[in-house]
C-alpha cells in the first residue's frame, strides 16, 4: 500500500493540536500537492523535501504525491512539517519501514542538504506529545529547550539520515536527558537599596500577595532599582508554571535562560512599545509582553510616557488574567497572569515638591501629565507608593541595607502558604465570597475603612483592593482578623487617592 500516516503538531496559541500527516503515492503524471489549509511556508516544503531526500541519497518517487495535513480546517504554518512529510514519502515508497512510525511525532524544518533546523514553539508541542504518550523526533537545535519537558521521550537529530537510521532499528540516537533548574544565584538583592524603608515594605507586601504596584518619585530616587529587585523576593515557580512560561517564550522565539528558567520572569518593555508588542498580535498572532510576563512581573518604567491607548489594553488582562486576540483567520488566547509594577515621576520635570524649588511645572501641566493615565487603570493598581529622594548620608557611607532578599523571601513564602491553605489562591485573586470569608474586620477597622471611603471618595474596586492589601499585611503578621492597623497601613498605600 502506497499510503503512510505520521503525526505532528500545529501551533494554535499556547495549544499544540495534533496534526495527522497522510502521504499517498499514486499513478499519473509526476506532481507534488499539499492540502489541508497550508500556508506559504508549508507549501514551499515541497522543494525543501525533494532536495533533502535527493541529497540524502534517497530516491524521490516520480509519481503523483499527495500530502494531506488533517484536520483540514486548522491553519498550518512554518517549516515544522518538513520532517514528517519527508518520512511519509520514504515510508509510502517502501524506503522506510512503517511499523514504528505511529509511536512517534515528528517536527523539524529540513535544509536542502537534509540537515534539521530548529522551529519556534517547540516546547508546548513536546508537552502535548508527552501527554499523548508518544516520543518525539526534533532538531538538535531545539534539544536544550525540549529537555525542560522532563516527562517526555525526545530524540534530537542533526540530519534526516539519523532519524531514518533510528527508525530502521540501527539505534543511532538515544533519548536526550532531562534538564533540571539550578538554584537561583543571579537575582538582584534588596540589600543593595539604602533607606526607602516605606517602599521596601510595600515591595514585600506586593510580593506576598501578588499585588500590582505603582512607584511615584523624583528622578534618581531608586524606583527602577526597587522594581528590579522584586523577582528576588518571589518564590520559584512550580514545574507546571515554569513550563507554561517557557512555552510562551518558545512561541515568541525568545531565548530561554535554561539555568534560571524557574525564576519568575521580569519583562520591561520600552515606553515606545506598540499595542501589538505589549498585548500580542500580528497576522500570525504571537504572545506579547504581558503574556511573556506570565507568572512573573511586567515593569512599565516612565508609565505616563506610554501611549494611553496602549495602557488601556492592560485593563482587561489585569482582571481576567488572560488575553484574547481575534483575527479574521483565527482566534487565540494566551495566559497573562502577571504582576504589574510601574514607575512614574510626580510631574513632567520630576521635581514636584522638591524643597529647593526646582519644579517649574504649573498645576495644569501636572494635571495633564497625570491624566495620561486613566482613572480606571489607576483604580486597578492595588498600591500607589511615594518614593522620596535618597538622603545624602546613605550616599556617603556606601553600606548595604540591613535585610537581604533571601530573608524577606522566606517571609513572603510563609505568607503565601497561609493564603493557599485558606483560599487556594493569592490575595490579589480573591473575589466575592472568598474575599468576604478571608477579610473579617474588627469594629474599629470597619469604621476606619468607611471613613476613608467617604473622605477619599474611593470606588468599590478601590475598597476591595484595600481589603486585599490589608489581608496580605495581616498574613505577614500571622493574624486572622483585620484590625484598624492593617486597614490604616493599606490605605497609606493609596497615595494618588489621597492627592485627588
Amino acid at each position: 500500500m502506497s499510503l503512510a500516516i505520521l503525526h505532528s503538531r500545529a501551533q494554535l496559541g499556547i495549544e499544540s493540536p495534533l496534526v495527522t500527516v497522510e502521504v499517498h503515492l499514486s499513478n499519473g503524471l509526476p506532481a507534488f500537492a499539499i492540502v489541508g489549509l497550508p500556508e506559504t511556508a508549508v507549501k514551499e516544503s515541497r522543494d525543501r523535501v525533494r532536495s533533502a531526500l535527493i541529497n540524502s541519497r534517497f530516491e524521490f518517487p516520480v509519481r503523483k504525491i499527495t500530502v494531506n495535513l488533517a484536520p483540514a480546517d486548522l491553519p498550518k504554518e512554518g517549516g515544522r512539517y518538513d520532517l514528517p512529510i519527508a518520512l511519509g514519502i520514504l515510508a509510502a515508497s517502501g524506503q522506510l519501514e512503517r511499523s514504528e512510525l505511529n509511536r512517534y511525532e515528528y517536527m523539524g524544518e529540513l535544509a536542502l542538504s537534509g540537515e534539521l533546523r530548529a522551529v519556534k514553539g517547540m516546547l508546548p508541542a513536546i508537552i502535548a506529545a508527552s501527554r499523548s504518550q508518544r516520543a518525539v523526533f526534533i532538531a538538535s537545535a531545539n534539544g536544550a529547550e525540549a529537555a525542560l519537558a522532563q516527562a517526555a521521550e525526545i530524540y534530537a537529530a542533526d540530519h534526516l539520515l539519523q532519524v531514518t537510521a533510528t527508525l530502521g532499528g540501527k539505534g543511532e540516537l538515544a533519548p536526550i536527558a532531562a534538564r533540571f533548574p539550578k538554584p537561583r544565584s543571579n537575582c538582584l538583592d534588596l540589600a543593595d537599596v539604602r533607606g526607602q524603608e516605606f517602599a521596601k515594605r510595600a515591595l514585600e507586601i506586593s510580593a506576598a500577595g501578588g499585588h500590582s504596584l505603582l512607584l511615584i518619585g523624583p528622578p534618581g530616587a531608586g524606583k527602577t532599582m526597587l522594581a528590579t529587585r522584586l523577582p528576588g523576593l518571589l518564590p520559584d515557580m512550580s514545574e507546571s508554571q515554569a513550563l507554561e512560561t517557557a512555552s510562551l517564550q518558545s512561541l515568541a522565539g525568545s531565548p530561554l535562560d535554561l539555568d534560571t528558567w524557574s525564576i519568575p520572569p521580569f519583562r520591561s518593555p520600552h515606553h515606545s512599545s506598540s499595542s501589538a508588542a505589549l498585548v500580542g498580535g500580528g497576522s500570525h498572532p504571537r504572545p506579547g509582553e504581558i503574556s511573556l510576563a506570565h507568572n512573573g512581573i511586567l515593569f512599565l518604567d516612565e508609565l505616563p510616557e506610554f501611549s494611553r491607548g496602549v495602557l488601556e489594553h492592560l485593563r482587561e488582562p489585569l482582571e481576567s488574567k488572560v488575553i484574547h486576540i481575534a483575527r479574521a483567520a483565527r482566534q487565540v488566547s494566551y495566559p497573562a497572569c502577571f504582576q504589574l509594577v510601574a514607575a512614574m515621576n510626580p510631574c513632567p520635570c520630576g521635581w514636584l515638591g522638591d524643597p529647593r524649588g526646582r519644579c517649574r511645572c504649573t498645576a495644569d501641566q501636572v494635571q495633564k501629565y497625570r491624566c495620561k493615565i486613566s482613572g480606571p487603570l489607576l483604580d486597578r493598581i492595588d498600591m500607589h507608593v511615594e518614593v522620596p529622594p535618597v538622603p545624602k548620608q546613605f550616599l556617603r557611607d556606601g553600606k548595604r541595607g540591613e535585610i537581604p532578599s533571601s530573608e524577606i523571601r522566606r517571609r513572603v513564602i510563609r505568607a503565601r502558604d497561609i493564603q493557599q491553605v485558606r483560599g487556594g489562591c493569592l490575595n490579589h485573586q480573591l473575589h466575592g465570597e472568598g474575599l468576604n470569608r478571608a477579610c473579617r474586620l474588627t469594629g474599629d477597622a470597619q469604621a476606619l475603612l468607611d471613613t476613608a471611603m467617604d473622605k477619599l471618595g474611593l470606588s468599590a474596586r478601590a475598597y476591595h483592593r484595600i481589603l486585599k492589601v490589608a489581608r496580605t499585611i495581616a498574613d505577614l503578621a500571622g493574624t486572622d482578623n483585620l484590625s484598624a492597623r492593617h486597614i490604616g497601613e493599606a490605605i497609606g498605600y493609596r497615595v494618588l487617592d489621597r492627592l485627588q
